[in-house]
């Protein structure tokens, strides 16, 4: 008897195995409404930064609707992406992995042949389908453009959106795994992928479902549709946000309407920092050092918001750190399902944080860029390690080389103070947390 691959056998007999998994778990069939089981509607925002909600500080940028979403939840103000970039981000919130231990650290494009999500990586949509979850991937993708790398090969049940990133050539609008635009008409993206976000919603109202909507704005070229070009006092950039807080709005109100409200866990972050470089067209830090490109606070650290009426109570907030490998864990243990034991998994459960009732378990925070680790956080310290300088394409913070830099995050969130030479024993301990973990990516 051939032995099957855990790919070919999940392909195979999904039916059977997921009713099995279904039975242990003591889960209804997929078939059958499951209300024990919350839906999951996972937003991502593209180069938003930190201070570009009105409840995380702009004055200039109307939120309404995100705002109320974090009125109904909690914002999470210590919360990073694991990469400064836009591929990188998107690893680790579907693997629960750090994007070295993936091998897909880097930006990927139209002309990167061959590269994508590895078929040895296992997804969250993977495990959340194998318990009887519908699951919709809805906007940007980003972890490879052929077939063998699509949405639709890698958990999801429907896939409407482009492939990579907007200022890639060509922007194709895809359906499954058909192109159904070139190019795609921007201006009206945000507008379409609301439309069949509520559509799926609709259509999966009596199972459990996980949307994973990846908004292409605010990336650069900015487009915004007719009703919002023009509206925002933050220019272009400002009414790329606000649609997508309208986007936002909408999702809410067909919960409401059909009743799901309570039973959904709703995610609203971004994938990484501003584009500072861009000027005009790029967002704000809130006050933070770098942007987009670079693993200073503004490249890393962005708004995230968590709303679960049945578990999360309105008007909180956490400094806790979180990182976005922590929302596969989450998500899976939200869901009755587990992650994968044949392998390390970097994402912490941070439902403690999430419902007020405790800490995420102290494990530090590794960032990297380009296949180089960049700086760590454990606890209020931050290590920057020495950095030779970047493209242009990263702006000004991004370009300048630096030595060695500690930060006390708890007094200094700005990174304007390097206090490494006061705290020779903090720099030390540090180190020996990144030596653990490159020497942990080496055995692997």
């Amino acid at each position: 008897m051939v032995a099957l691959t855990r790919r070919e056998f999940l392909t195979t007999t999904a039916a059977s195995a997921a009713a099995m998994a279904l039975s242990r778990l003591g889960f209804a069939a997929p078939s059958e409404p499951a209300n024990g089981r919350p839906n999951i509607v996972f937003i991502m925002a593209d180069d938003l930064g930190y201070g570009d909600l009105r409840c995380y500080g702009s004055k200039t940028i109307r939120t309404p609707n995100i705002d109320r979403l974090a009125s109904d939840g909690v914002r999470l103000t210590g919360f990073y992406s694991a990469s400064p970039l836009c591929t990188p981000s998107r690893v680790a919130l579907l693997t629960g992995r750090h994007p070295l231990r993936v091998g897909l650290d880097r930006v990927i494009g139209p002309r990167d042949t061959g590269i994508g999500l590895p078929a040895s990586e296992i997804t969250v949509a993977e495990l959340l389908r194998e318990a009887g979850y519908a699951t919709a991937c809805i906007g940007k993708w980003h972890l490879g453009h052929e077939p063998r790398f699509l949405p639709t090969r890698r958990g999801f049940d429907l896939f409407y959106g482009i492939p990579y990133s907007n200022d890639m050539t060509p922007c194709v609008l895809m359906k499954g795994e058909a192109t159904v635009e070139d190019p795609a008409d921007q201006a009206t993206l945000t507008q379409r992928y609301t439309h069949e976000a509520v559509n799926f919603i609709r259509s999966n109202r009596d199972r459990p479902f996980f949307l994973y909507l990846a908004h292409t704005f605010p990336h650069v070229p900015l487009a915004a549709s007719a009703g919002f070009r023009g509206k925002s006092r933050a220019g272009l950039y400002g009414d790329t946000v606000e649609e997508i807080d309208w986007s936002t709005g909408e999702i809410l109100k067909e919960l409401v309407r059909l009743g799901l409200k309570k039973q959904t866990l709703v995610v609203f972050t971004s994938d990484n920092g501003p584009w500072l470089v861009k000027g005009k067209d790029a967002g704000t830090t809130g006050g933070l050092k770098g942007g987009k490109a670079t693993a200073f606070e503004g490249g890393v650290r962005v708004p995230c918001i968590a709303s679960w009426l049945a578990k999360i109570r309105p008007g909180g907030k956490t400094d806790d750190p979180a990182v976005l490998t922590d929302w596969f864990t989450t998500v899976l243990e939200i869901a009755g399902a587990k992650p994968p034991v044949d392998r390390v998994i970097d994402g912490q459960d941070i439902r403690g944080p999430l419902y007020g009732t405790g800490r995420r378990a102290h494990a530090p925070l590794v960032f990297s860029m380009n296949g180089k680790i960049q700086a760590i956080r454990s606890g209020p310290w931050k290590l920057k390690v020495p950095y030779e300088g970047g493209a242009a394409w990263m702006g000004k913070d991004g370009q300048a080389p630096h030595g060695l830099l500690l930060f006390n995050l708890a007094n200094d969130p700005g990174e304007t103070k390097n206090v490494a030479s006061a705290n020779p024993a903090v720099v030390a301990q540090l180190q020996e947390q990144l030596d653990a973990f490159q020497a942990g990516l080496h055995a692997q």
